[in-house]
């Protein structure tokens, strides 16, 4: 008998189960699956039906649909979860149904009445990826159906998926999820974070004492980031000593990240590993390995807590500033606008300072409460002078001073606000006594904040104190060795070098800021300077000639304008390196 070929067709697949089924269960197993099987009979069959789809596949809390069309599949899906939500406002909490649905148009093999495949597989690795309450499609799909059905899609990327061989574009519909109360959902709209009882692998109890201390510490300090949103420790220990994914984790806690490690001993040294995870698709975005000497175990805590929040904060950020980006434009919201403006601003040239100043306005429109925004809108002013792109100065001086004030106002309790307000304050308008003031009660608020121990550097030097500055400016670049103004704290070592008349080390620091960012006039301004210094004219001529480039009608007389510095032989050293170099009078 010949072997019997296998068919094959194309179809949309929709994928949906119920979030948190095991628990509904649990509390009341025949009021369940009462409701399910009212919400089949009443809700999905006549939605499929009126769709033209088939459901070919069920189970407990799950179902599989076919059909001919996305754009009936999608339409389907969006119709089915809004009716859902419609049949749990009259339902108790504790009796809402809540759906996660995938779709995906692909290649299907048939059997009798059932499906099976990719085509299939890709809707339920979608499914699952789903958060409560949301619809998550293909790219196949969406290349169908983008401009056919009446909703609006984020791009989430490409999207690695469970025993699929290539990663799947990932589009999900836009719109408040439908979710209740016994529904998972996002605490805020900022980042989120939860971070997870560290794994003891040494089995000695004292390890134990030591890994739960250093988190608590990581919490407690995370927690002093206005702009993220930290689970509290005990809702986050719930997990320990339990084997769960880490997507499982976020969707119940409702974070997007997820900081996850372990400690070993061994003989007198203690190894700790930690690992930063994007919770909607189990992303590591962060990892690291720190040793130090059981002797000084709390000291060692301490590093481990400053070192992992400063290197988390820079990748939380550029996640969102990712997530932010892939957003229609026309549905941002204030933080939204705050990020792209965060992004445009950190490419340093002058087109990016123009995109961001409306962005960080925009968000103040949006949220007048926002005080990082104010701050931010106010530091555009402040690199606007540093970099000779101020075309009203009396307008751009007067408007910096007043986005300072109210984001101090407004940001008693937000470090970043206090200290962009502060380092404004005293660039722009010279006023280093408040500008001081404010970049203080940040440190205070937020000692792990490496955008503050940058911002006090550079006050130190405003106010003759090079040692200081260098000191504090080391403590930044330690806190955040990535950080996207890494070569502003290159820069202010540099100078803090050179004031302190230790020309060569000021030349390498300068070197290694124009290398990090050549688009920065301060790198390039002390770069010049400590050429000539170290008596290497031609390299500073054409450290020079940058310069022009960037600043044109750059003077030696600018200098007392441009650096609110209080001693005059800084001011007079500073005059000296540049004439030298070859910048004019």
């Amino acid at each position: 008998m010949a072997e019997q070929r296998v068919q094959r067709r194309l179809a949309a697949i929709l994928a949906a189960d119920v979030v948190g089924y095991s628990r509904l269960m649990e509390a009341d197993e025949a009021a369940t699956l009462a409701a399910l099987k009212s919400r089949r009979r009443d809700v999905l069959v006549p939605l499929v039906a009126k769709h033209q789809g088939r459901v070919f596949k069920t189970t407990g809390d799950g179902v599989l649909v076919e059909f001919a069309s996305a754009v009936n599949a999608v339409q389907c899906a969006v119709d089915l979860q809004q009716a859902m939500a419609a049949a749990n406002g009259g339902q108790p909490d504790d009796h809402h149904i809540i759906l996660r649905i995938g779709v995906n148009l692909g290649d299907v093999m048939v059997e009798g009445g059932d499906l099976y495949g990719d085509g299939v597989n890709i809707a339920a690795r979608l499914e699952a990826l789903a958060e409560p309450g949301r619809i998550l499609v293909s790219g196949t799909a969406y290349d169908h159906i983008k401009s056919k059905v009446k909703v609006g899609f984020d791009d989430l990327g490409a999207q690695t998926l469970k025993n699929i061989a290539e990663s799947v574009r990932t589009y999900r519909v836009a719109g408040a999820p439908v979710e209740a109360s016994t529904a998972p959902k996002l605490i805020t709209d900022r980042p989120s974070i939860a971070v997870l009882a560290f794994q003891n692998m040494s089995g000695d109890p004292e390890q134990e004492y030591f890994a739960d201390g250093m988190v608590e510490e990581i919490i407690t300090a995370l927690s002093r980031m206005k702009w993220l949103f930290v689970i509290a420790r005990n809702s986050s220990f719930t997990y320990k000593n339990r084997t769960v994914d880490v997507k499982q984790i976020g969707r119940e806690l409702g974070v997007r990240y997820v900081l996850e490690g372990s400690v070993r001993k061994a003989t007198n040294k203690v190894r700790i590993t930690g690992q930063l995870i994007d919770a909607s698709t189990g992303a590591h975005l962060w990892a690291e390995r720190f040793e130090g000497s059981i002797d000084g175990i709390f000291e060692l805590q301490d590093q481990v807590t400053e070192r992992v929040v400063g290197a988390i904060a820079p990748k939380l950020e550029q996640a969102e500033i990712e997530r932010a980006r892939r957003k229609p434009t026309e549905r941002l919201d204030a933080y939204d606008c705050y990020l792209r403006g965060l992004a445009a601003f950190h490419r340093w040239t002058q087109e990016g300072n123009a995109e961001a100043l409306p962005l960080f306005y925009r968000a103040i429109q949006v949220d007048p409460s926002f005080a990082s925004a104010y701050g931010m809108a106010a530091h555009c002013y402040d690199q606007r002078k540093g970099n000779g792109w101020v075309t009203n100065p009396i307008y751009e001086t007067a408007e910096a001073v007043r986005l300072s004030r109210r984001a101090a106002e407004l940001g008693r309790d937000d470090a970043v606000a206090l200290c962009t307000a502060g380092i404004t304050l005293a660039y722009v308008s010279g006023d280093l006594s408040d500008g001081a003031a404010f970049i203080d009660e940040a440190l205070v608020l937020n000692p792990n904040l490496a955008l503050a121990w940058l911002f006090s550097g550079w006050m130190r030097i405003y106010f003759g104190e090079p040692e200081l500055a260098v000191e504090r400016l080391a403590r930044a670049m330690r806190l955040s060795p990535q950080d996207p103004r890494i070569f502003e704290m290159q820069t202010g070592i540099a100078v803090a070098h050179f004031l302190a008349h230790r020309d060569s080390e000021a030349l390498s620091w300068a070197e290694a800021a124009t290398r990090a960012q050549p688009n920065f006039d301060g790198a390039l301004r002390i770069l010049a300077a400590s050429y000539a210094m170290c008596g290497r004219k031609e390299e500073a001529q054409k450290a020079i000639r940058r310069l022009i480039a960037h600043h044109p009608g750059l003077r030696i007389s600018d200098l007392k304008v441009l650096f609110p510095i209080q001693r005059p032989q800084d001011i007079a050293r500073w005059e000296e390196g540049l004439r030298r170099a070859g910048l004019p009078e």
